[in-house]
């Protein structure tokens, strides 16, 4: 894939119906139309994007601005694209986004078990910094809390 085909900018509530269904593919406990109601129309702190390719929804990302920190919410990047730098140009994304609200510094949790996402955290700069345990809900997982200071 050309990640010159990928367009990244704000989530819309026209994108929401598309994100459920990747919610459902990606995720045991997948978020409802009305978190992302929510999230898009009455939370001062959230910000949200899609990665379009093609005009296809391929996946998105959202954080929380708290003062001068930024928490990543989720990333989610449909099945079929995964592999393909969606993952990586949403976070860089969110960097560049991170710089023009004066956002120092970004943390998220990731589970565990999901590899191929902590590998490329790493890559991107992140440290695995603590773990929460039983973070998940599903299945009691713990969650490896990671940040990227700096930005």
């Amino acid at each position: 894939m050309n990640n010159s085909d990928l367009i990244i900018s704000r989530m819309e509530i026209s994108h929401i119906e598309d994100i459920l269904v990747i919610e459902q593919m990606c995720f045991s406990l997948p978020w409802t139309r009305q978190s992302f109601e929510n999230e898009l129309l009455g939370n001062k702190f959230a910000h949200y994007h899609v990665a379009r390719h093609n005009g296809i929804l391929t996946g998105y990302s959202g954080l929380w601005k708290v003062l001068d920190e930024g928490h990543i919410t989720n990333i989610a990047i449909h099945p079929d694209y995964r592999r393909k730098g969606i993952g990586s140009s949403l976070v860089r994304h969110m960097f560049e986004f991170c710089l023009a609200e004066e956002i120092s510094s970004l943390t998220l949790e990731v589970r565990e078990s999901n590899i191929p996402a902590r590998s490329m955290y790493k890559k991107l700069g992140f440290i695995e910094a603590g773990i929460r345990k039983a973070y998940y809900q599903d299945n009691n997982e713990d969650a490896i809390i990671m940040w990227k200071n700096n930005l």
